[in-house]
């Protein structure tokens, strides 16, 4: 039996986690332990319910990213050492405050930024936290969905490292604004992580993206929807998609009409913190309000164990709220999704063979939006903001047209169909977990 620390990304939603927990339910099943870390609220219930242990790292300062509201500020400084978390919290604060574009666009925000490296004590503290982490529990190696402390621990505890990843996130990927022309982005450096890595006798980093990649590095998806350089040596896993064994629709929608088309809208995170930022999905909620309101169609409406906010209520009479639905259940019942762009809303979508209306609130998301639809699965609809990425807007009446144009068409389920097959057509999670297991114990070539 091996040990493996699951690492995440710790904001509070579900992309990464929506793929980590398949492969590590895969991993107990062959009889090995899985441990996770992750700090979120809403992520820390569907781990409790699937059964793993969550670890904690041992320092209030790897919260910041967790909780960026008022009141989990309050409770980050309930967690001890306070006049250190205060000032550390006060520069991330003023640069917060900064990270804003005009198109929410990820390759010109600075993610050493964005995950606080320039923050030389809350770098240092949450690298030295997950060292103790990894030495407490013994892992044997760590199996990484976008936390960068925990790869740089690994490799100072020269742990192994497997890392799951989304396309765009290798340097030899299109990159994210692959649709146009965009201005190339230098490689980020990292001054107090590389001063960190040469403490410890470990070379510079190349870039923050090169620090990410694995020993042994797992792309979810498939070329077609998430091309890389054949020289990259990573390797394809098709869909990755979780979701509770014992989770089951509720009543409400199990009695849906059967003659009137079924429409699942999945918001995404709503807000990010308590000020707007250009990451914010509450747009894909209020615009899809207006469009559906009065059309003929069902809709079940969740936010993944967000409340509903005030203003939203009551919703129209052909709305049904559910706070969280399991997403493949769900996806099989509906004729038609609507969402973020969020990658596994859009696997999620794909592998059960329905087409998609997309309102991409952030460039990532667009791109994964913009797959979708060079594969005839789907339509996009743009949201605009300001110069600042703020105060995003839909058009209700393109989406209403947007959301009968896919429903009557056959061709986007089709399309959606044969993605499918193809998704199919990889080892997903099972074979991610042989190759994580062999990657530590290579006599061990079991199926």
């Amino acid at each position: 039996m091996s040990k493996f620390l699951f690492s995440v990304i710790p904001t509070n939603d579900f992309g990464c986690l929506a793929r980590s927990l398949p492969i590590a339910r895969e991993l107990k099943l062959r009889g090995h332990q899985v441990a996770f870390c992750h700090a979120a609220k809403g992520p820390q219930i569907l781990i409790a319910e699937e059964g793993f242990q969550n670890l904690q790292p041992d320092d209030p300062l790897y919260y910041l990213l967790s909780d960026p509201t008022i009141l989990g500020f309050f409770r980050l400084l309930g967690k001890g050492r306070a006049l250190r978390t205060l000032r550390a919290a006060a520069g991330v604060l003023r640069k917060a405050a900064k990270q804003t574009t005009s198109d929410g666009n990820i390759d010109d925000l600075n993610l050493a930024d964005f995950f606080l490296f320039e923050n030389e004590q809350f770098t240092c503290a949450s690298i030295a936290a997950f060292m103790a982490m990894i030495n407490s529990f013994q892992a044997d190696a760590v199996v990484d969905f976008f936390n960068p402390w925990a790869c740089v621990a690994a490799r100072i505890l020269k742990k192994p490292v497997i890392a799951v990843i989304q396309s765009q996130m290798h340097p030899q990927s299109p990159g994210l604004i692959w649709w146009k022309d965009h201005p190339s982005v230098s490689p980020i450096s990292v001054p107090v992580l590389d001063t960190i890595l040469g403490q410890h006798g470990l070379p510079a980093t190349k870039s923050f993206f090169e620090e990410m990649l694995g020993d042994l590095t797992l792309v979810v998806g498939i070329p077609e929807l998430d091309p890389i350089a054949a020289t990259a040596g990573v390797t394809y896993l098709g869909a990755v998609l979780w979701q509770n064994q014992r989770a089951h629709l509720s009543e409400t929608i199990a009695n849906l009409k059967k003659d009137k088309p079924a429409v699942w809208i999945y918001t995404g995170r709503l807000r990010y913190s308590s000020r707007p930022t250009p990451w914010d999905s509450e747009v894909v909620l209020k615009a899809s309000i207006e469009a559906l309101a009065n059309e003929n169609v069902q809709v079940v409406l969740s936010t993944g164990h967000q409340d509903l906010p005030r203003s939203y209520k009551p919703l129209p009479p052909n709305f049904c709220f559910e706070p969280f639905v399991p997403g493949l259940a769900m996806a099989e019942r509906s004729d038609l999704m609507i969402h973020h762009g969020g990658y596994g809303s859009c696997q999620t979508g794909l592998y059960a063979g329905i087409p998609q209306v997309i309102i991409p609130t952030l460039s990532e998301r667009e791109s994964n939006a913009r797959r979708v639809l060079q594969q005839g699965a789907g339509e996009i609809v743009l949201p605009t903001s300001d110069a600042r990425g703020l105060n995003k807007k839909v058009d209700a009446t393109e989406l209403a047209a947007k959301v009968r144009q896919v429903l009557s068409a056959p061709s986007y389920k089709e399309n959606a169909m044969r993605i499918s097959a193809k998704l199919k057509e990889y080892g997903g999670a099972p074979m991610a977990a042989r190759l994580i297991e062999e990657m530590v114990q290579p006599g061990r070539a079991n199926p």
